[in-house]
């Protein structure tokens, strides 16, 4: 399983989302530009000593994370249909989350393979983007059971 970030504005959640990785041994990769340097002192605050444990694989465009990777890309996004507890995950499949101003361009949203959304009050907009990832994460990793992943 791989959770990409496209082009992420906040280095907090980017690097809460590294750290993150690491803890349930994910690849993260992330779709520049981001809109913070990777030396930004929040980032790296955010990640912790976890950032030197992780593999983070970066990508020129969203075009060439398609390029190389076959796999389904599962967009989080607010205006999908599908909840993303209905959709049964694969352990090859690519999580991916948009800016967390914007999304994804309606372009990148329609080469995505499934978008998923977490079900919310009515009177709500959005779930931080590491919030919401975490969510998603979770539930994919329960269903796929990943042997790697210990109970404390």
């Amino acid at each position: 399983m791989q959770l990409v970030l496209f082009e992420p504005e906040i280095p907090q959640n980017a690097g809460t989302l590294i750290r993150m990785c690491t803890c349930f041994n994910i690849d993260i990769g992330i779709i520049e530009p981001a809109s913070f340097l990777f030396s930004d002192k929040l980032f790296k605050r955010a990640g912790m000593d976890y950032i030197d444990l992780t593999k983070i694989k970066y990508y020129q465009s969203f075009n060439e994370l398609r390029t190389i990777n076959n796999n389904r890309i599962i967009l989080l996004d607010t205006k999908a249909t599908t909840k993303y507890y209905d959709l049964e995950y694969k352990a090859d499949d690519i999580i991916m989350a948009g800016r967390e101003s914007s999304g994804v361009p309606n372009s990148v949203y329609e080469q995505c393979d499934i978008a998923v959304k977490i079900p919310m009050v009515a009177k709500t907009r959005s779930l931080n983007v590491a919030i919401s990832v975490a969510i998603v994460v979770s539930e994919a990793q329960r269903q796929i059971q990943y042997s790697s992943i210990q109970n404390s």
